[in-house]
């Protein structure tokens, strides 16, 4: 039926299952004689086995999702992935999603190629609408495609902050709705960016008629964004939403789903992919998933939400021990942010070298975040770089809960983080008591003077 299968195969079941695919590849045919210009040869023993013999890739030079005449097994193998995935899209939240696709590349060229489709659509737009979060693939992925993105800046509302509804919709009417050819929103983010108001902006897009682009980069882990893609759906228009394969399923990076609510959109798509494509992330999300079962895959995402409550009131507790603050971001349902105050009093070195201080005791995946950072990315600068907003009250740490994290993660993250505030602390009372001499010092002379 293509469905995940309930309880996970194990090890062996599954790679029969492959061994049974490769077989109905002509490369792996006895007997074979081959005077094409790609025929499946493989050098190395080494590489064969690594790819199960499965060597032709996925697709034709037309169509990422087509069948391929002498490489059934390959051809097999993708029709089954977009199919167990897309079940596991619907059993995550989004029910009523149409179609979706495997690509050999990560979500920012994914995206890329989403924008790509709607040229065609949309010949006079050169604008995509986009509620700013600071993250340089998904900003790239405009660029590439050759479009002109409108930069939305966030609104603070307590601490988190929020798409400006309002800005949005005044921005289309001053460029004109032909002249745009998506707004291209966002769900998972590092707080205090929290997701996009995807309902509002769905339906402003289908007021406009405007198509709706969404980044759910790692968003199919939470209920939270999944139930938001799921109702901008209905009550407004996304076209089509697009996530990692790494972030939400525990594969090497390098793949990204494709998915809609439009079958015949999600196949133009497809169709727009110039060339055969690679079927390892195919492959990667296929026999994990075949492993896990959906069961298995259910537990991973409960386990997730469990260790994200756990990790926010341990790290509350933290944040008061040290006099700072957990950041109130209650529309976050993946990351948390502490703020650095007390660091940042001294200066936005103390800061950055808090997250190098982690670094180094090999804590990974943290995120500090000084205020009054400036990056420039393709000719645009972005004040406040990194914390989504020009100027956001305070410096802050992040951490997130993502599918696969333990306790032991959490608590070993909490412990070390404890021992480095303290030396910081130590650190800053030393640089103060220096300053003070040195200033004092100074005082005494120009007085002999």
């Amino acid at each position: 039926k293509g469905k995940c299968p309930e309880d996970g195969w194990d090890e062996s079941t599954i790679e029969l299952f492959l061994h049974e695919l490769a077989i109905m590849d002509s490369n792996n045919f006895l007997g074979n004689c081959g005077v094409g210009e790609r025929e499946g040869r493989v050098a190395s023993g080494l590489v064969a086995r690594r790819h199960y013999r499965l060597i032709h890739g996925i697709g034709r030079s037309g169509d990422i999702s087509a069948v391929q005449p002498k490489a059934a097994g390959s051809s097999l193998l993708n029709k089954l992935t977009n199919s167990v995935v897309l079940d596991i899209i619907k059993l995550a939240g989004v029910r009523t999603v149409t179609n979706c696709f495997v690509v050999p590349m990560a979500t920012g060229m994914s995206l890329t190629l989403c924008f790509l489709t709607l040229r065609h659509k949309r010949p006079k737009a050169k604008y995509i609408i986009w509620p700013r979060i600071d993250q340089k693939s998904c900003f790239k992925s405009m660029i590439t495609a050759g479009f002109e993105p409108v930069v939305i800046e966030n609104v603070l509302e307590g601490d988190e902050l929020r798409t400006d509804i309002e800005a949005v919709e005044a921005k289309i009417k001053a460029l004109g709705a032909e002249n745009i050819l998506c707004v291209h929103s966002t769900t998972s983010c590092f707080a205090p960016r929290v997701p996009d108001r995807l309902e509002e902006l769905a339906v402003i897009c289908a007021n406009y008629d405007i198509p709706h682009i969404v980044n759910n980069a790692y968003g199919i882990q939470s209920s939270k964004c999944m139930h938001l893609i799921q109702q901008g759906a209905r009550v407004g228009r996304i076209d089509a939403f697009v996530q990692s394969l790494d972030k939400n399923f525990m594969v090497p990076v390098g793949g990204a789903i494709i998915a809609g609510f439009n079958e015949s959109f999600i196949q133009e798509i497809s169709k727009m992919y110039p060339g055969k494509a690679s079927a390892s992330p195919s492959l990667d999300v296929l026999i994990t998933l075949l492993s896990l079962g959906a069961s298995g895959y259910k537990q991973l995402l409960k386990e997730r939400k469990e260790m994200f409550s756990y990790l926010s009131s341990e790290l509350k507790k933290l944040a008061d021990i040290h006099n700072e603050r957990l950041l109130d971001t209650p529309h976050n349902p993946i990351s948390l942010a502490m703020s650095l105050k007390n660091l940042d009093e001294n200066n936005d070195a103390a800061v950055t070298q808090l997250g190098s201080m982690l670094f180094t005791r090999q804590v990974s995946g943290a995120r500090v975040v000084p205020c009054g950072s400036v990056q420039t990315v393709n000719n645009y600068t972005f004040k406040g770089f990194m914390s989504h907003a020009n100027d956001y009250p305070c410096a802050y740490l992040n951490a997130a809960s993502a599918i696969g994290i333990k306790k032991q993660d959490v608590d070993v993250f909490l412990k070390r983080l404890d021992k480095c505030l303290k030396t910081s602390r130590k650190e800053a009372k030393k640089e103060k008591s220096v300053n003070e001499i040195s200033n004092s010092n100074t005082g005494t002379e120009q007085l002999g003077d």
